[in-house]
């Protein structure tokens, strides 16, 4: 008595404070009767208790309920319930209740009472229960009284809030009486708490007015909201409008949350809801101010104090799923909540006027015509009466098309509700939702259209928000599937608008822009973007569109782009200058040439002839073209054109004529500005005809002042892209013109000329990037010229004229070269010999035609030019023209051409004794004598200089003359020694002081003079050619006594430092020639040359295909060159200054290696690598240089070329020192024997037991490791020159203008070196091949330049030598050189020179396999089979690549299920064989490790990712054998085609992998995804389900499981495993249930015995409980409805549990967990039965958090747990839970707005307000849990995540009070925002708890 003593103390108000009986004791559950002293109050409460212990031990079925209310009530007045009732029941007579002593009240035990009853209400007992059940309640309720029953409200009216729903109609009149007379009949405090839940038990009842319970219950609402406007104020009562206020925000509040009582609330609101719209004009005067008064009060108990909840109220119910509520609701809005309603536009904020605009527009897109009327009259408001028809309005006044009625209802509408519809629809648009919400408004948008009222303005305001919407959503949409659904909606809503409406929309947005661009650079940007977006994802093929709009649009954009020109010069101003341009050439491009063919006669015209106007023109269209649109957004039928589209394209000439006119004049001219007005104009005149009215006279004036080429100072460029739009005009002025006018016109000529002019400095070799674009332009002006001799005159003009200081020449050696880019690229595809395609465009361009003959004869006269530099042997261009006809791929050509120019008749008159030598054929043509000596000597020239190359096709032409009639050939080239003119001058005397004085010169020097080093030069150049001269015509040198060498390298070192190449070529010549004659004379033995290797040496299975015709070599010299002759070399390939030479040093490099045969191997190594930086630093420029301005170069280094040679004489020296290579071992090897097993591998395993043969000497190791090393070096070298321009994200670096240099460039490159490396795998396939694999596995991933994995295999498909059929076994010999190397034949061992180990090439056999076509596996099966048979021969030695090799092998059989090969059932037989032998195999000899502990992951990570294990070490897990299971069993049945075989397979794989993980010491630590994925494709093996069965009842048996490394699996692997097995076994569930044992203190009295079988049964309870609680949420929706009694039966068992017994109350939480669990996966409808139980212990386990309390029975950790259910509760709101809600926390308004002097009722509240009180640190000082973001939904505020980090002595103050402190108001706020809840976060946070080990005992 004095604790309720002291809690009524507490109460603060006034009113409570008058009597003790109102007041509910909520921090106490204990009845107060059974603390009682007295003896009859002691037996009056134990016989209480006597009959509640009946429903534990004596209810079996139903009938047994009606006893048991009989123990607690006195049945003998009661009628007889049905014949079912036993007899015994009907003479159990005790008093129980009725036995109460006089004067006591209360009700002992009424918590339990409560309970009782409540359970004996359960909907499956039939309706006699239930009206003995209520016969109680009426007994209870008259017994403790009024003020009892509103003390004790919190214990019955739980049970009797449900059963209006499901009651029979004999049970519906005892209830609805007994809301009558005794809930309604409670004080209004003790009403409003529990306010809600009333409503929604009677809301029921009012669902069908033609029932007989409609109007009880409507009266019972009504004395209801009666009451509750009394307040108790002492002994006096009176009225209040509060109580209508809280009524009504109760029952708008039951509306929002509970979609099964919104039937019932619209049939009270239908008859209650006052009318809020505004009294009409014609009734003021009949209306009285008691009326007005009243309507008043009304109005504001409907909106006081939150209007919200009214408009939420209508949301809800216009969102309803039911057609009806629907209906009813927008009936409701119509007659009592108008548009124009005062309550709207006052009361209500915008944010909810426009929610319930948008939640009443959405009813369109059911497409329910009687919905859709409905939501017309309350858009377009009412009729206008007949009366106010007939005074306003005549019969035949029309506005716009329709009668003043319409125009009312229209004015209605524009006033009220066009401005809250247009921003609902754009709020809508603008919400970014899924995809099925986020198609929604387009659907809506659409439907409006069908009321033209309404449509017809709102559509004009909300289709670019439309547009700009689906633009937004194609970067924000989680799929493409998801963009395309939402892109579909806005396709049929754009086609549905008027064209006019669309072109009016997009022309004023484009036009602001850019008036706004200048300011607002981001917006323009935007609107541009949108504009490209409309074009290509939308249709505009509509005829209107064609050809009225977008001529309309393209001139308006034009016009603007003038402006703009006039007024931005930034960067982003041209930038969108040419966007506007481009815009405008794509929407050109699709208006159809009929366009603008016709004139329409009611369309003005002007701009005809007013050119000078321009801008008058342009601002007078604008200003009518907004007028046009302007109109027709007000009328019904579109107005002509403002302007015929003749007059439009007239307008558009003038306007794009004068953009290039100004940007022709403008010297910052953007190039893609001025190429984009090009095509414009090229277009119009293409579809238009105005060309005839274009100023050619003017406009190539001002072409010709632009293509200037000043040549005052060198060097100044026009530039290229200015020159490329240049000719892009003058083709269209040339296709657009008249003939006649074009050719005449004199100013043609010298524009071209100069074009010519500024193309000339592109042609430079050294700047590939432009060359092949440059050529083709040059060819395009030929094609503009009617001149055939413009192109030879103007090319050789520019040949001539030489900028630099080199008076001495007619020609300089850049122009040279610029002459030999523009020949190789014109005569490319010269020949039928030549495969690749030609560098000239294959359209046709206007003009003439150019075919190749045409090209040659053009540029003949430059031809000439260049060759006569060959009469200068001293000058560089010399140099270089021997050397471009050495290489030159067109030398026939040229042949063809010098020889045709000889006239053949003349030859044959000369060479005829019996003809005159007159100097006139036959038919009197003079005969020109100096040009054809002029062309002889040329050709003379060519003969001498360029001798092996001409020597074959010079003797085919001229095979008469008898000097070449004996000539041999050696492969192919001619034998020059047989032609030697040997000289009978004896050079005794002379010879030796001439070689002495040419020696003297070259080592004399000078001043430091540019001419006094040019003229050395030749004066060395000269003393070199006499002192070579002596030496080639001596028969003998023996006599020489000068030593040559010493001076000669000396000078060839200085020449390379001071880069003149005209003396370096002259002294290697000489040198070379010295070298080889002195050779001549050490010889020992003359006639041995070059030594084959034949068929029978040990090495041809290893020979070079690099080897090509080379000098004799001799095993030994008598002399060796000089070593500074190596160091000359290497400095020359190092050098700039000789790579203008380089291919003169190549050359002179391979005629000095014979010289070095015997130390080949020691100088190899430096050569090399010299090779290799210089190709790498030259490959480096050329990518800088690809990556730089379009400015030619004057630059000497051609870098393709240079690279070219260099690896020209790489490959040259490679092969030197491989042959050597190979002759040697094979001197020193012996063959194999004859009698050894011969196969794919030879004898791999008899090797084993074979003796050691001859170990090769260690030289020779030495030598073939040199050789090697220097090979990887090149295949790296080679791999990283072939990826290049492979890529395409490095090919988008590069202008699309300049791809086709960018290409050729790529191709000659990437084609050299893919033939360097075919040569180099012919010759060293295995070490080749393992260095790509190094390559692809990426042992260098720190260089950034290092080619990608796909690029190396990508490599191996297109080279010649690495076949699959070759690769594959080489493969295969890598793989044993590294596990079994003594059973290979010593010729196919590597040298293990690479980083591999056997794993790695493992994982590249899978890989290179992988991307293998399907057709490949014919060619590899049988080495693949055979090497696989070799290997489970023996299988030992490649334990570690056992489990790549089982992957090799499933891949086989997946690639060979492909294809007809593997339609051969014997092969996939033997495959099959293979696989399962292998499988043993491997976990025989490698068995898994199943003790690798994995970290766990963190448990606030999302549940469902993949579990991400991080090993100790950084490699992948590619040799897993786990992993590598993983991916082969998804394809299992591809391997393994037989069902048994498959089985087999499965079963190994449980027993070996799944069986030891799970028994292991380490699990669950040991467990990753891959193994669960492992586990889930072996449960979907229906046939194999006996074996995993099992596995994965011993894994969920495992307590081990239950922990926090499980919990990143848990969603994602475990829970689906799970629902698998509960699929095939169904009974795991009751088997779990079963498990659960009853507390019990029987046999446990004291001791430590005692304390460890209560903890280990509370272990065994926790766990068996979570199991179930898993089983729950791995099923599929109410799979275990049927379980659910059993399930209520044990926990209500163990919710008995004390401290004490076993297992104790500490299993609590775990009991919680199952409740969530069914709370989230089982349907309310199900759980109605549980919710007595949930309630009572809900209350119980909270209210222990009191201070007075004793919490023995509920330690925190179960506390919090309840918290987490309850908060479960709040957020998921079951229906049956929120009748109850109001227990826990203030479900109403007075979460906000709490009465002032009010006490909170709700446990919760009152629960926070004492934890305030009594706790250490005050609520302000407490952090408030903040709330989680609402993205996906709401979410729980009590997550796992949050209560880690809590410590759990603080776990009251940081937890458990911001908890409780905020859980009211934050679910009112969640109520409010009317958002769903996240179901999977609710989820996520239960399997965390589930699975967290740390809260086991």
């Amino acid at each position: 008595m004095s604790v309720e003593a002291n809690h009524l103390q507490r109460g603060g108000s006034p009113a409570q404070s008058a009597r003790s009986s109102s007041v509910n004791p909520r921090n106490r559950l204990e009845d107060d009767a059974s603390t009682k002293t007295d003896k009859s109050i002691r037996r009056y409460a134990a016989g209480v208790d006597r009959a509640l212990s009946l429903f534990d031990t004596a209810l079996q079925e139903w009938a047994d309920y009606l006893p048991f209310l009989a123990r607690l009530l006195k049945v003998h007045s009661i009628p007889p319930p049905p014949s079912r009732i036993h007899v015994s029941s009907k003479r159990s007579i005790c008093k129980a209740l009725q036995l109460h002593p006089p004067g006591i009240s209360d009700i002992p035990h009424k918590s339990l009472v409560a309970q009782r009853l409540s359970q004996c209400l359960n909907p499956a007992l039939p309706a006699g229960v239930h009206q003995e059940a209520l016969r109680v309640y009426t007994y209870i309720f008259s017994l403790i009284g009024k003020n009892g029953l509103g003390r004790d409200l919190p214990y019955y009216l739980p049970g009797l809030s449900p059963v209006l729903a499901f009651a029979s109609l004999l049970v519906k009149p005892p209830l609805l009486s007994l809301f009558d007379t005794f809930i309604v009949a409670l004080d209004p405090v003790d009403l409003r708490p529990a306010l809600k839940g009333v409503l929604l038990s009677l809301l029921p009842g009012l669902e069908e007015e033609s029932s007989e319970e409609f109007e009880r219950t409507h009266a019972i609402l009504q004395r209801l909201k009666s009451a509750l406007n009394y307040e108790v104020h002492g002994e006096k009562k009176g009225h209040t409008s509060s109580g209508d206020q809280y009524f009504w925000q109760c029952l708008f509040l039951a509306t929002i949350t509970s979609k099964s009582r919104r039937q019932g609330v619209l049939a009270y609101l239908q008859r209650h809801l006052p009318r809020l719209g505004n009294i009409s004009p014609r009734l003021a005067d009949k209306v009285s101010e008691g009326y007005r008064t009243q309507l008043a009060d009304d109005i504001e108990a409907v909106t006081s104090p939150e209007p919200g909840l009214l408009i939420r109220c209508f949301a809800a119910g216009l969102s309803d799923d039911q057609l009806l509520i629907q209906r009813g609701f927008l009936d409701l809005l119509v007659t009592h909540l108008p548009l124009d309603s005062g309550v709207l536009h006052s009361n209500v904020p915008r944010p909810d006027h426009v929610r319930l605009v948008t939640a009443a527009v959405s009813v369109v897109a059911r497409r329910e015509m009687s919905l859709n009327r409905r939501l017309w009259t309350w858009f377009l408001g009412p009729e206008k009466p007949s009366a106010e028809k007939n005074e306003s309005t005549a019969p035949t006044s029309v506005v716009n098309g329709h009668d003043q009625s319409q125009g009312h209802r229209v004015k209605y509408f524009r006033q009220y509700g066009l401005d809250i519809l247009v921003q609902s629809i754009i709020a809508m648009f603008e919400n970014d939702a899924v995809p099925t919400e986020k198609a929604r408004p387009f659907r809506i948008s659409l439907a409006l259209m069908d009321q033209w009222e309404i449509g017809g303005y709102v559509v004009p305001q909300v289709f670019l928000p439309a547009l700009k919407s689906v633009f937004r959503y194609q970067d924000l949409a989680p799929t493409p599937e998801a963009f395309n659904e939402v892109l579909r909606s806005a396709n049929v809503f754009f086609d549905g608008v008027e064209s006019g409406l669309i072109w009016d929309e997009i022309s004023n947005k484009l036009l602001q822009s850019t008036e706004m661009q200048i300011t607002d650079f981001g917006a323009f940007q935007h609107s541009l973007e949108i504009a490209f977006f409309v074009l290509k994802n939308f249709n505009l093929q509509e005829e209107e569109m064609l050809t009225r709009h977008m001529p309309l649009l393209i001139l308006s954009l034009i016009s603007k782009s003038k402006s703009l020109l006039m007024k931005n010069a930034s960067h982003h101003g041209l930038d969108h200058i040419n966007q506007i341009l481009d815009l405008t050439g794509k929407l050109l491009d699709m208006v159809p040439e009929r366009a603008f063919a016709t004139q329409t006669s009611e369309a003005p015209t002007f701009g005809e002839d007013r050119i000078l106007n321009l801008d008058d023109d342009n601002s007078r269209f604008l200003t009518e073209m907004r007028e046009y649109y302007a109109n027709a957004r007000e009328s019904t039928k579109l107005d002509a054109s403002p302007i015929n589209n003749q007059s439009i394209a007239r307008l558009i000439l003038h306007n794009i004529i004068h953009l290039i006119k100004d940007d022709l004049r403008s010297d910052s001219v953007v190039s893609t500005i001025l190429d984009a007005e090009i095509s414009i104009l090229e277009k119009l005149c293409r579809r238009s005809f105005v060309a005839h009215l274009i100023d050619i006279s003017d406009l190539l004036s001002i072409v010709q002042d632009a293509s200037q080429v000043s040549g005052t100072k060198p060097p100044n460029y026009v530039c290229f892209k200015q020159i490329a739009s240049t000719l892009s005009l003058l083709e269209t002025l040339h296709v657009a013109l008249a003939p006649q006018s074009w050719l005449e016109d004199y100013r043609l000529r010298p524009i071209l000329s100069n074009l010519l002019a500024g193309l000339w400095p592109y042609l430079s070799p050294a700047g590939p990037k432009t060359n092949v674009e440059a050529v083709r332009y040059l060819w395009r002006i030929h094609s503009l010229s009617t001149d055939t001799k413009l192109i030879e005159s103007s090319i050789a003009t520019l040949m001539v004229e030489s900028d630099l200081p080199n008076k001495g020449q007619h020609l300089n050696i850049e122009s040279a070269r610029r002459f030999a880019t523009l020949w190789s690229h014109s005569n490319s595809s010269y020949g039928s010999h030549s495969r690749r395609p030609s560098m000239i465009p294959r359209t046709p361009k206007p003009g003439l035609t150019v075919t190749g003959a045409d090209k040659e004869y053009i540029l003949a006269r430059p031809l000439l030019l260049l060759l006569d530099s060959l009469q200068d042997p001293n000058g560089d261009v010399f140099i270089f023209t021997s050397g471009w006809l050495q290489s030159s791929a067109n030398i026939q050509i040229i042949l063809d051409f010098l020889q045709q120019t000889l006239k053949t008749d003349w030859l044959h008159f000369r060479e005829d004794p019996d003809v005159p030598k007159n100097t006139a054929d036959a038919e009197g043509t003079p005969i020109d004598f100096d040009g054809h000596m002029y062309h002889l000597q040329t050709l003379s020239n060519i003969i001498q200089y360029t001798p092996r190359e001409i020597w074959s096709s010079l003797l085919s032409q001229v095979s008469n003359s008898g000097a070449h009639r004996n000539v041999k050939f050696h492969n192919g080239h001619a034998n020059m020694s047989e032609m030697e003119q040997r000289s009978p001058i004896d050079f005794v005397t002379n010879r030796s002081c001439l070689i002495r004085i040419g020696l003297n010169l070259l080592t004399k020097n000078c001043g430091k003079r540019a001419n006094d080093l040019a003229k050395l030069s030749r004066l060395k150049q000269a003393a070199a050619s006499l002192v070579q001269d002596i030496i080639l015509r001596s028969s003998s040198i023996e006599d020489v006594a000068e030593e040559v060498e010493s001076p000669v390298i000396a000078t060839l070192l200085s020449s390379i430092r001071d880069a003149d190449s005209p003396l370096q070529v002259s002294l290697m010549n000489l040198l070379s020639l010295w070298l080889r004659r002195r050779r001549s004379e050490l010889i020992r033995n003359p006639g041995m040359g070059h030594r084959k290797v034949t068929s029978g040496d040990r090495s041809s299975q290893r020979t070079s295909s690099l080897e090509r015709p080379i000098e004799e070599l001799p095993h030994a010299l008598g002399a060796n060159p000089p070593p500074s002759l190596l160091d000359c070399i290497s400095e020359a390939l190092g050098s700039v200054g000789s790579q203008p030479v380089l291919h003169h040093w190549i050359r002179f490099l391979d005629s000095c290696l014979p010289y070095y045969y015997s130390t080949i191997f020691q100088i190899l190594m430096p050569l090399v690598e010299r090779f290799v930086k210089t190709v790498t630093a030259v490959f480096e420029e050329l990518l800088v240089s690809f990556r730089q301005d379009n400015v030619p170069t004057t630059a000497t280094i051609v870098p393709v070329n240079t690279m070219i040679e260099l690896l020209n004489g790489t490959e040259q020296i490679l092969a030197r020192a491989h042959e050597r290579l190979l002759e040697d071992e094979s001197n020193k090897i012996s063959a194999k024997s004859p009698d050894q097993v011969q196969g794919f591998f030879g004898n791999m395993v008899s090797g084993v037991f074979a003796s050691d043969g001859p170990k090769t000497r260690s030289s020779s190791s030495n030598n073939r490791l040199t050789v090697i090393l220097c090979f990887k070096d090149v295949v790296k070298l080679c791999l990283r020159v072939w990826s290049w321009g492979g890529d395409s994200t490095e090919t988008a670096l590069y202008e699309s203008a300049l791809s086709g240099s960018f290409n050729h460039t790529c191709l000659r490159l990437r084609n050299r070196a893919r033939r360097v490396l075919e040569h180099l795998f012919a010759a060293e396939s295995l070490e080749c091949l393992e260095t790509l694999v190094e390559a692809w596995y990426g042992t260098r991933r720190a260089n950034k330049s290092y080619p990608t994995s796909s690029v190396v295999l990508n490599l191996l498909h297109v080279l010649d030598g690495s076949r699959p059929r070759n690769t594959i076994p080489a493969v295969f010999n890598a793989l044993y050189s590294r596990t079994n190397p003594d059973a290979l034949d010593p010729e196919r061992k590597s040298t293990l020179t690479s980083e591999l180990l056997d794993m790695d090439l493992a994982r590249f056999l899978v890989e290179y396999t992988r991307s293998l076509e399907d057709d490949a596996m014919d060619e590899i099966w049988s080495d693949c089979i055979a090497f696989l048979k070799d290997i489970l021969t023996n299988p030992l030695p490649h334990r570690q690549i056992l489990p790549q090799l089982l992957d090799f092998t499933a891949l086989l059989g997946a690639k060979v299920d492909n294809t007809n090969f593997g339609e051969n059932r014997k092969r996939r037989k033997e495959l099959s064989e293979l696989f399962l032998r292998q499988l043993a195999a491997t976990f025989t000899i490698k068995p898994l490790n199943v003790n690798i502990e994995y970290p766990s992951t963190r448990t606030h990570k999302l549940l469902g990712r993949p579990f991400q294990e991080n090993r100790s070490t950084s490699t992948p897990a590619d040799d897993d054998i786990v992993v590598i299971l993983a991916t082969i069993f998804p394809g299992i049945s591809k391997i393994l085609i037989d069902s048994d075989r498959i089985v087999a397979a499965a079963n190994t794989v449980s027993a070996q992998v799944i069986v030891p993980t799970i028994r292991s010491k380490s699990f669950p630590l040991n467990v990753t995804s891959t193994f669960l994925d492992v586990f889930g494709f072996l449960t979907r093996i229906p046939e194999a389900s006996k074996g995993w069965k099992k596995d994965i009842s011993d894994a969920f048996n495992d307590p081990r499981l239950f922990c926090r490394p499980t919990q990143g699996l848990a969603a994602s692997h475990w829970l689906p495993l799970i629902q698998q097995w509960i699929i095939l076994d169904k009974e795991r569930m009751a088997d779990f249930v079963s498990r659960l044992p009853s507390p019990t203190s029987a046999g446990i009295m004291f001791g430590v015995g005692a304390s460890s079988a209560r903890l280990e049964a509370d272990r065994k309870a926790q766990l068996n409980l979570r199991r179930v609680a898993t089983l729950l949420l791995a099923a599929t929706g109410d799979s275990f409805v049927e379980n659910i009694a059993a399930i209520q039966d044990k926990m209500a068992d163990l919710l008995t549990a004390t401290a004490a017994s076993s297992p104790s109350s500490a299993i609590r939480a775990e009991i919680y967990m199952v409740i969530r669990a069914m709370v989230l996966k089982i349907a309310p409808i199900h759980l109605a039965s549980l919710w007595p139980l949930i309630t009572r212990e809900m209350q119980e386990a909270i209210s222990s958090l009191f201070p007075d309390r004793n919490r023995d029975k509920y330690n925190m950790h179960c506390v919090v747990h309840a918290c987490k259910l309850l908060d479960i509760l709040v957020l998921v709101a079951p229906e049956d839970f929120q009748m109850r809600q109001w227990l826990f926390i203030t479900d109403t308004i007075d979460a906000v707005y709490r009465p002032q002097g009010q006490e909170p009722r709700a446990l919760v509240d009152e629960l926070v307000e004492d934890l305030d009180a009594n706790a250490r640190t005050s609520h302000i000082a407490s952090t408030p849990i903040q709330a989680p973001s609402q993205i996906g939904g709401r979410k729980p505020l009590l997550t796992a995540e949050l209560l880690q980090s809590i410590r759990n002595e603080d776990m009251l103050d940081r937890a458990i009070r911001p908890f409780l402190r905020q859980l009211s108001i934050n679910s009112f706020e969640g109520t409010y925002s009317m958002t769903s809840f996240d179901w999977q976060a609710c989820y996520d946070d239960l399997l965390l708890d589930i699975f967290e080990d740390e809260t086991l005992v």
